[in-house]
């Protein structure tokens, strides 16, 4: 019996339903409403030829109807949990199998259980010891003197263990990114007091904190306001301000209740980091600049520990977010900051969704959201900036606009392209299979 033939057997109802599962699961890999609706889609004509099946996606629910028949609306809601970066990468292949037509629909319940309970070693420990590599890597790379970059990666661990307890919680995850950013300020200005190390660089106090960047969140209202789904998107968009303004809210307070004053001289664009020079030496020197692209390596690990990678994406993470930090570097000195950023996310975004139609296991948002991370801070700095210098609030929304334009104009050139597996290396890519990442 073809898959076909097996696909037209299994009841309308259970079909929907696994639709609707399906559709949750790929919400809560971080996929866009309008990509998971396009996505069932296609997977409900593979499934079922010629029958009409209508779906509204709401950021935790999926509701499946089919227009002119008597059966009720088929609702299915998520547990809201975000997956790993690996559990997104096998629910990438699972979307693909299905449709092409590789594995019948009667058979994803059992494959999207198999990734529900991908197993992940000491999830704990990767989370706290990634938060504070990814905390090193950006106070490196926006070349923080070595006393301000151990203190981001002690004072990151400690932000990462004290996620760990909040986000267990409902109500207190809510306040997660405010308490984070306090709670990082005040110990960045208690050891700059306690040690007398004078006015502290701008990331010594981003940089623990830059792993709450609603990267993901923001990346998809920017899809979602440009298609159909104007109200999840515009839900997203101000959901993911109001996180920005409880972390700058954070860093007030934390800086008033401490006297911490920032160094003006410091970066807060990757652009800018190029440009500086210190005469300070010891642990007040500041890193040479090739040592950069180390630190790029390291934020890139770091990234992977925090959000589940396994090898194979933590090195697709390396080479993404190196590019990213390419473009920005060398536009930068070009165009500007502003215009820099714009680029790159419209290049970082293009390539995202070729690397997803060629492998085909892994998702535009498993390559994306790491690198985002890499701009975004930019504008964190920035707004974390305006805490303490209210002029500097008018760069934050032009960096922000700019990277929301070259988002737009990014995804826009990848549905233009069509680029698929069967036009980029058509016989030699052999994409990963299942227990390969």
């Amino acid at each position: 019996m073809t898959h076909e033939t097996a696909q037209l057997m299994i009841p309308t109802a259970e079909a929907d339903v696994i639709l609707g599962e399906l559709g949750v699961l790929l919400l809560e890999c971080g996929t866009s409403v309008t990509d998971v609706r396009g996505t069932l889609e296609q997977v409900s004509r593979i499934a079922a030829p010629g029958v009409s099946v209508e779906f509204a996606i709401l950021p935790e629910m999926v509701m499946v109807s089919r227009p002119g028949s008597s059966a009720a609306t088929t609702t299915v809601i998520g547990k809201g949990e975000a997956l790993t970066f690996r559990q997104s990468a096998r629910a990438s292949r699972l979307v693909r199998d299905l449709e092409s037509g590789a594995v019948a629909l009667e058979d994803a319940p059992q494959r999207i259980a198999a990734i529900r309970a991908t197993p992940r070693h000491l999830p704990g420990v990767q989370s706290v010891l990634g938060c504070g590599l990814l905390s090193l890597g950006l106070a490196v790379l926006f070349r923080c003197p070595w006393w301000a970059a151990v203190l981001a990666m002690l004072v990151g661990a400690i932000v990462g263990g004290l996620m760990l307890v909040m986000m267990r919680v409902r109500a207190a995850a809510a306040v997660a990114p405010f308490v984070s950013a306090f709670v990082s300020t005040v110990l960045v200005g208690w050891a700059a007091g306690l040690l007398d190390l004078g006015p502290v660089p701008l990331f010594a106090v981003c940089a623990p904190i830059a792993i709450l960047v609603p990267g993901a969140l923001i990346t998809n209202a920017l899809l979602e306001l440009t298609s159909t789904d104007i109200v999840t998107g515009a839900s997203r968009l101000m959901y993911g301000l109001i996180m920005l303004a409880f972390m700058a809210a954070g860093v007030y307070s934390g800086a008033a209740l401490t006297g911490l004053s920032v160094d003006s001289a410091s970066a807060a664009l990757v652009g800018d980091a190029v440009q500086l020079s210190g005469d300070g030496g010891g642990w007040t020197a500041l890193p040479p600049l090739w040592m950069s692209w180390f630190a790029v390596v390291v934020l890139a690990i770091g990234i992977g520990l925090a959000f589940g990678s396994g090898v194979r994406l933590t090195v697709v993470c390396i080479v993404v977010m190196t590019g990213t930090y390419a473009v920005l570097a060398a536009f930068s000195a070009q165009v500007g900051n502003v215009v820099a950023m714009g680029i790159a996310a419209a290049i970082l975004f293009v390539a995202a969704r070729v690397l997803e139609r060629v492998t085909l296991a892994i998702p535009a948002t498993v390559s994306f959201q790491p690198a985002f991370l890499l701009l975004v801070p930019g504008t964190i700095g920035l707004v974390s900036l305006a805490s303490f210098d209210a002029q500097a609030l008018a760069s934050a929304p032009m960096m922000f606009l700019s990277l929301c334009i070259g988002t737009k104009v990014g995804a826009l050139l990848a549905d233009l392209a069509r680029i698929t597996r069967s036009t980029v290396f058509r016989y030699w890519v052999r994409p990963a299979r299942m227990g390969e990442l």
